[in-house]
């Protein structure tokens, strides 16, 4: 009998921090999602931590204190990684790795680290190698403890180059060539979608983990890689859909994040053109998350990055089949309803009746509303279809969706 193979993860801390920017309500919400993430990476979360600090500590972050509770923490548990929920400068990275001897990420970096595991085709893994470096670069000298050498030898003699110089100079030319790398894959990429022809391109755009790849495969019947983990997909993938008699290019593209690194928004930037062109966007939400009106503001504010807030836009609430509002017992006084409350219906009455008809409620798991979906979607693309060709909008009519 072959035995089960278990995964082994390594153990980590998270650590937040409570500002005038964020409560603690909102420190812990984000502490929820960085365990999400520090589990994608393989990684399983043993303790949180989280200070009040108006300011951050320019040498450590965190305050001294607070920091030798974690550096007690980590040593008795043989914790491997520490991880900070916001972007530590190259300093502070420095000073925390001496004091707690392990491994010390922050945020962009675990973000970085999932996207290198995610990356499957040439193309994916060159935009997180570039994303990377970019990182690194300003981080070098934390990685390196031989900066009191000298680089000798013909050409060299003088003040010489340190070692950690030479390193930036490699690391800077590396960036060079992947960016040229990716200019030309990129020109491919625009040569390809430019020989598409005039299809309506309709992209799927979102939040991480809000059902993208799923409501994909459900409407083309392919096979994109879905799973229940942050950032499952990371290509682009498109495919052409027929909708009654109506064919169109539908594309998946990689997941939006809150707090995305900005490395990353600029060496995606090809991925990201396939939302700038596309006639159509499909905004999916997941309904069941409690901070999904949050998840909104975050892809808004990206979209809005990449000049692409002004699209038409369908708003897709996904995974209704997972809502379950709070209730409130009837002999419970002094409960006040909130948001956290509200029912299906109540939510449509909300903000989302001012979206008009391009509001949505589905499941694409369990393909609920999704004919509903489909004729929307249907006129949607159809209208844009008959703008852009006048001449021919006798060979979709509408009542040939039935």
């Amino acid at each position: 009998m072959l035995e089960r193979k278990t995964i082994a993860y390594e153990k980590a801390v998270l650590i937040g921090v409570v500002n005038r920017e964020q409560n603690e309500e909102k420190v812990n919400e984000y502490l929820d999602e960085l365990e999400f993430l520090t589990y994608t990476a393989g990684g399983e979360v043993a303790k949180r931590f989280i200070q009040r600090v108006e300011v951050p500590n320019p040498r450590t972050y965190i305050g001294t204190g607070k920091m030798e509770e974690v550096e007690q923490f980590v040593s008795s548990e043989e914790i491997g990684s520490v991880i900070f929920d916001d972007e530590l400068t190259p300093v502070q990275q420095r000073n925390i790795e001496k004091q707690l001897r392990c491994k010390i990420l922050d945020r962009t970096g675990l973000i970085l680290d999932i996207f290198a595991q995610r990356a499957k085709t040439s193309y994916a893994r060159t935009q997180v190698e570039l994303a990377q470096y970019e990182y690194l670069l300003p981080r070098l000298t934390g990685l390196w403890t031989h900066l009191e050498r000298q680089r000798g030898g013909i050409g060299m003699r003088g003040p010489g180059e340190t070692e950690i110089e030479t390193d930036r100079r490699i690391v800077r030319d590396r960036i060079a060539l992947l960016k040229k790398k990716l200019s030309k894959i990129d020109r491919q990429m625009e040569t390809q979608r430019g020989n598409r022809g005039a299809l309506v391109r309709v992209a799927l755009v979102g939040y991480t983990n809000v059902g993208k790849s799923t409501l994909m495969n459900v409407i083309s019947k392919s096979e994109v890689f879905a799973e229940n983990k942050l950032f499952a997909t990371l290509d682009t993938t498109v495919r052409k859909v027929v909708i009654g008699n109506l064919p169109f290019l539908l594309s998946d593209t990689v997941g939006f994040i809150r707090k995305l690194p900005t490395q990353l928004v600029e060496s995606f930037k090809s991925t990201l053109d396939e939302v700038r062109e596309a006639d159509l966007l499909l905004h999916v939400v997941d309904i069941s998350h409690p901070n999904f009106e949050e998840h909104i503001n975050s892809v808004n504010q990206i979209l809005d990055e990449i000049d692409s807030a002004d699209k038409p836009t369908v708003m897709v609430f996904n995974k209704i089949d997972r809502y379950t509002p709070e209730t409130i017992e009837d002999d419970d006084l002094v409960t006040t309803k909130t948001e956290k409350h509200f029912t299906l219906d109540e939510w449509k009455q909300t903000w989302m009746s001012k979206l008009g008809n391009d509001v949505l409620f589905i499941s694409a798991l369990n393909k609920e509303n999704l004919e509903e979906f489909r004729k929307h979607v249907y006129e949607k693309v159809r209208a844009i279809h008959v703008s852009r060709f006048p001449y021919n909008n006798f060979l979709y009519p509408e009542e040939l969706y039935e």
